[in-house]
């Protein structure tokens, strides 16, 4: 296999399609020298030699002697010489996993910096100062990195060796009052570079070594073993990416944005990735390594005056200082966006007045932004239609459903700080300073804001568990704000005002403090932080013209209908709204647990009689034919499934130890309270998934099933004269023999005749059942040759099919995804190969007796992409899901024909 690939504008070998072998960086840096971009020269190792090294803990044979070929191309390329004493090539070792994983695993800069090539880069720089403070970051990244983190090294006490480095650092400063890292001479660089290697021998037991090829393969090994490290592994896991991907290793010659007061570093978006707006976005520091941008160390500085904040606003920005270089930022902006036709996330260094491009990757940004950016794309004519919808995920058309603060709320209260507005939307939760402990407050049931100086990939689970996320350094580009728009959460960085005390758990804001689970609110489009908890309200997304314009377009491919499952009026109101073109499921259960309606069935159920059975149940009638009148109207005249009664008797029945309702019914019913309490032992079931429910209900008791098609066919002869058509479909639940499902059709037609001939009134609708059980698959062809329409319900098929309880299987889920056994919640994607299997079989022989069929799925898989795409290949006629699911499944379903 090769192994090693050079990239620059002359010795390119690779290009952007090679992602897979040269990871999305080393991918990214090939194709920006191949369309002549000023990329420093450098080599890319590839992710085979990763799983490689993983496996068999060494290297393939020849790559110490590719890799030194390459080099040595490099150094021809640079003209200057790794390791040389007089003109010495000083190199960066990057990570870069075929999808972006910010911050997940490791970086080393200036390496080749040893005693022997300092006095060489001092003597050709003229700048001592400059050389001093790169050997210092070398010193802290590659004792960090490599010394420690790679090696697996235990350092005692919670605090690592970057930690204590740090600390020295601080306590320098704060010693010799220097405020910041560049105002340190080079005297005192010297003797923090002393402190530094002593710290490192005695906290690691070994010395930094002072060998250029020892530095550069011990960052190589270092790269590789992050791919397995703990923050990369979480990362992987919470993204889906699998392990077997590998990274690929990217050594790159050193320039220099630290090297003079012509110098500086930056990064920026080639359109602003919070609303999409098509600007230059970034910020950029002078005189300054790029990890200062990102870390936080010191305040970035906007790009241009559309990247300028409240805090920033007055700022010098790039275009004010260096405007040339501003000017071809502009340049290559426009043609990454020709070339990509994508927005791009770009680092860049400028040394001595020159401009190098070091990193261009595709941008993350906020469901806001990913919407106008397509669409504006789209207009620009750089993508088609078909790639617009193919780039809007779901959880971009999620996020902009999110809810933010209520602004009115705002406008009465006051700020307690404010920081900078990463991602927008907005969060409540109670505060918590560390990852874990947003685990442990989250695993306790409580919704928690993670409060840190700032962000690390160590601190990546406790992220993903929070409803928001506060920094107090940073910029828009930080490790927070960046990993936060990826998944749509709610962030705040850069908040100075805060000062955190991990050892007590307390925050303090000016003069007040606060402790571990006050009540926080952050209004993360605007960097507000409010410390009480303040209501927060729905996106208005329907004035959203990009949200619109992906909606038409979804339309426009899509076959497959979208419906929604629904029983009150406010959510049939929103699904027609977001498109749904039906009900797919309306569960009557929810609706007789009102107080007074659940009395009538309590009355139903503890009935010696069936007279008083009926009696009781019929009381029912007009709250029902008022419930289906709305629900009927509102979605006309798109087709409504109405589930009969569902759910086991036992259900609407008091605890045994809630004496007054017992003693209530006792009084009301003039039965004694023994006899009530015998009949709630006699009804409770073990396991009511097998139990007394379905249309067991309404075969044992067909008064309900009367009572509920009454109220269905009397609402619809009401609609009818006032003008609507109404299309009612009755859905019998749980079939598993077609006698079942036969017995309670036949009962539902004599009702329909009975009310036709009573209004002189005809009306059409269907009956169907909820195929939800294994044999119903399997003997769906005898069920359909007298059934109007299926609709899966693919959560109890799910349960049925693996004996998993819906509500308990989180207690084991997570080893079974550790373990492997499972990949994925099969409640959340349908599990194509055992329950999609028994929907495919009842599909295909379904329709082998009943070729006019309509076919659905209204369990919770019909809101989830993946699923989708399955339901679709299958020839289902519909998915039904919640009202906000809905547009996602528009988008799912024109994604899946495309």
């Amino acid at each position: 296999m090769k192994a090693v690939y050079l990239f620059g504008t002359t010795i390119t070998d690779g290009s952007g399609d090679d992602v897979n072998i040269l990871g999305g960086k080393g991918a990214n840096l090939a194709e920006m020298s191949r369309i002549k971009l000023p990329v420093p020269p450098g080599l890319t190792i590839s992710t085979d030699v990763c799983n490689y090294f993983l496996k068999n803990k060494s290297y393939p044979k020849n790559l110490l002697n590719d890799v030194n070929n390459a080099i040595k191309k490099i150094e021809e390329n640079k003209n200057q010489y790794f390791g040389d004493d007089q003109n010495p090539l000083l190199l960066s070792v990057r990570s870069g996993a075929r999808i972006s994983m910010p911050g997940m695993m490791e970086t080393v800069l200036n390496i080749g910096l040893t005693e022997k090539t300092i006095p060489g880069l001092i003597k050709k720089t003229n700048n001592e100062k400059f050389v001093y403070d790169s050997y210092r970051r070398l010193l802290m990244m590659y004792s960090d990195v490599v010394m420690e983190k790679s090696k697996r090294k235990e350092v005692k006490g919670d605090d690592g060796i970057r930690y204590r480095l740090e600390s020295k650092l601080d306590k320098y400063k704060s010693k010799n009052q220097i405020k910041m890292d560049s105002d340190l001479s080079v005297y005192d660089l010297k003797k923090i570079i002393t402190l530094f290697k002593k710290t490192i021998e005695d906290t690691l037991g070994e010395s930094f070594p002072d060998h250029c090829e020892k530095q550069l393969w011990g960052a190589i090994d270092a790269v590789f073993n992050s791919w397995n490290g703990k923050r990369a592994k979480q990362y992987r896991k919470i993204e889906n990416i699998p392990g077997s991907w590998g990274t690929a290793v990217n050594v790159q010659s050193m320039v220099f944005g630290n090297l003079d007061k012509s110098s500086g570093t930056g990064v920026a978006f080639t359109r602003n990735p919070s609303n999409g707006y098509n600007d230059l976005y970034g910020e950029w520091l002078d005189n300054a390594q790029g990890e200062d941008v990102v870390a936080g160390i010191r305040t970035p500085k906007p790009i241009n005056i559309h990247s300028k904040s409240n805090k920033t606003k007055n700022s010098e920005t790039l275009e004010d200082v260096f405007p040339n270089i501003y000017k071809k930022l502009i340049q290559i902006k426009k043609k990454l966006e020709s070339h990509y036709t994508e927005m791009q996330d770009i680092e860049f260094t400028i040394e001595n007045g020159k401009l190098w491009m070091l990193q261009t990757r595709s941008g993350k940004r906020t469901g806001e932004a990913a919407l106008k950016i397509v669409t504006d794309m789209l207009n620009e004519k750089l993508i088609n239609e078909k790639t617009c919808l193919m780039r809007i995920t779901e959880k971009n058309i999620d996020e902009i459903m999110h809810p933010k603060v209520n602004p009115e709320l705002e406008k009465e209260k006051h700020a307690v700080a404010t920081g900078l507005p990463a991602s927008p939307g907005g969060a409540i939760g109670k505060i918590v300073f560390t990852a874990n402990d947003a685990e442990l407050w989250n695993s306790n049931g409580h919704k928690v804001l993670l409060v840190r100086h700032e962000t690390s990939p160590e601190d990546v689970q406790g992220m993903h568990v929070s409803q928001g996320i506060i920094t107090a350094k940073g910029g828009m580009t930080s490790h927070a704000a960046l990993v936060a728009r990826g998944w749509g959460k709610p962030c705040v960085v850069g908040c100075s005002e805060l000062h955190i005390d991990l050892i007590h758990k307390t925050l303090t804001i000016g003069n007040k403090k606060y402790k571990e689970g006050d009540w926080f609110t952050i209004n993360s489009s605007s960097g507000n932080i409010y410390d009480e908890k303040l209501s927060l309200i729905k996106s208005n997304f329907f004035d959203n013209s990009s949200f619109l314009k992906i909606m038409k377009l979804s339309n426009k491919y899509r076959k497959l209908i979208v419906r929604t499952n629904a029983e009150t009026s406010s959510d049939v109101k929103l699904a027609r709204k977001l498109g749904a073109e039906g009900i797919g499921l309306c569960r009557t259960e929810h609706m007789f647990f009102d107080k007074q309606r659940i009395r009538s069935v309590q009355k139903m159920i503890l009935s010696d009689s069936t007279e008083t059975r009926s009696e009781s149940i019929m009381e029912l009638l007009p709250y029902q034919q008022k419930d289906f009148y709305n629900i009927l109207k509102n979605m006309s005249p798109y087709p409504v499934t109405i589930r009969l009664l569902d759910p086991p008797l036992h259900e609407f029945l008091p605890s045994q130890k809630n004496e007054a309702v017992i003693s209530d019914l006792s009084k009301e019913m003039g039965i004694s309270k023994t006899k009530i309490i015998n009949r709630i032992i006699e009804l409770f079931e073990i396991n009511p998934m097998l139990g007394h429910r379905g249309c067991r209900l309404g075969i044992t008791f067909p008064e309900i099933t009367i009572m509920q098609t009454t109220a269905i066919f009397e609402a619809t002869i009401k609609l009818i004269k006032n003008g609507y058509t109404p299309f009612p479909e009755i859905m019998i639940p749980l079939v598993g023999t077609h006698n079942e499902f036969l017995h309670q059709k036949l009962l539902i037609e004599d009702v329909a005749k009975n009310i036709k001939k009573k209004y002189d009134c005809d009306f059409d609708y269907l009956i169907g059942t909820m195929i939800e059980l294994p044999r119903a698959c399997i003997t769906a062809d005898k069920i359909s040759e007298n059934a109007d329409f299926f609709s899966f319900g693919t959560n109890d098929l799910t349960q049925t099919t693996f004996g998993y309880s819906r509500d308990d299987i989180g207690t084991f889920l997570p080893d079974y995804m550790d373990n492997k056994i499972l990949e994925y919640d099969p409640f959340q994607s349908i599990d194509i190969n055992g329950v999609g299997e028994l929907v495919k079989i009842g599909v295909e022989k379904g329709r082998t007796t009943n070729n006019k069929l309509k076919i659905g799925i209204c369990g919770e898989h019909g809101g989830d992409p993946k699923s989708i795409k399955f339901f679709n290949s299958i020839g289902l006629n519909y998915v039904s899901c919640s009202p906000f699911r809905v547009p996602i499944a528009i988008l799912a379903a024109a994604k899946s024909e495309l």
